[in-house]
């Protein structure tokens, strides 16, 4: 059985650019876009946790979705990320991103309240009825308090607009009986669990190391894909050391992905509080294990 990826296989949780003075940068959200998907992104997930959406006004998450998908047009599929701890706010947020042109919808499951599987499911079938648009649902229930468990995923998947899951909940065998018992798209949302994912049946990654390196990440699914598994195995490690270093060094990835765009002179801009910057000597290491990766 073929495995479905609605969105793709190589989607980038991509930041959200500010200016220096830490209003939303629209034209470099623009620039950035048209470059990650030039080096191979088939999606962008925008307004996630790397996006920095706790901290993003409404309006300027519609706006950056129109931004984006005004740049991109049909050359990638554009996720919206709507999920609130509000069933009611998540809606009206999924009618916004559908009307400013996104592409899928990204619905974290309810936050901090820890509501009971019944609650969970009862929220995203509300929010899959709201729009037209395919959904991907975000289980991960170290942020968020609350797992979606597989036989919830199981139930979940009759709606014909639940569609995708981005796994961060770091359970392999939960993962790989819903995909071996419905047709729901898994995308690895942590960077060590891409590959074996995939290798499971996984639709591909939902990543933050891909702002900094879109085609070597796609590059470990393009050899798999091409039966070539050791070499697959090899690319997958190249990566390991700048993923350990963006996504296992303390800092959320949203700081250390804007330190080495920053770096890199592509459009990122500062973190907004309470996030604090990285520091000097964090972000020459980022630069310097980017330069290693970019040289292997």
């Amino acid at each position: 059985m073929s495995t479905p990826r609605p969105f793709g296989r190589a989607l980038c949780a991509m930041v959200t650019p500010f200016t220096a003075a830490g209003e939303l940068d629209l034209a470099g959200a623009r620039e950035l876009a048209g470059h990650l998907v030039a080096e191979g992104c088939d999606g962008l997930v925008l307004n996630g946790t790397t996006g920095e959406s706790p901290t993003t006004t409404d309006a300027e998450k519609t706006a950056l979705v129109r931004a984006v998908c005004e740049e991109v047009g049909d050359r990638a599929q554009v996720v919206a990320g709507v999920g609130s701890a509000d069933t009611r706010h998540t809606v009206a947020l999924a009618r916004a991103a559908e009307q400013a042109g996104a592409h899928g919808l990204l619905v974290v499951a309810p936050y901090y309240s820890r509501p009971p599987q019944e609650a969970v499911e009862a929220h995203f079938l509300r929010v899959a009825d709201a729009t037209g648009l395919p959904l991907m649902l975000y289980d991960i229930p170290g942020r968020t308090g609350t797992r979606i468990e597989p036989a919830t995923m199981l139930r979940l998947a009759g709606h014909p607009r639940i569609v995708a899951v981005k796994d961060c909940a770091y359970d392999l065998l939960g993962s790989s009986t819903v995909i071996a018992r419905t047709s729901l798209a898994y995308y690895s949302g942590c960077e060590e669990l891409n590959l074996p994912l995939y290798a499971v049946g996984g639709a591909g990654f939902v990543s933050t190391v891909a702002n900094a390196a879109p085609r070597r990440l796609r590059a470990v699914l393009d050899a798999y894909d091409a039966g070539a598994c050791a070499e697959s195995v090899r690319l997958n490690q190249l990566t390991l050391p700048l993923a350990t270093s963006m996504m296992a060094s303390g800092l959320p990835g949203t700081v250390t992905a804007k330190a080495l765009l920053g770096a890199l002179g592509l459009p990122a801009g500062p973190v907004r509080e309470p996030l604090l910057p990285a520091g000097r000597e964090t972000a020459d290491g980022l630069l310097r294990t980017y330069g290693e990766l970019a040289a292997a």
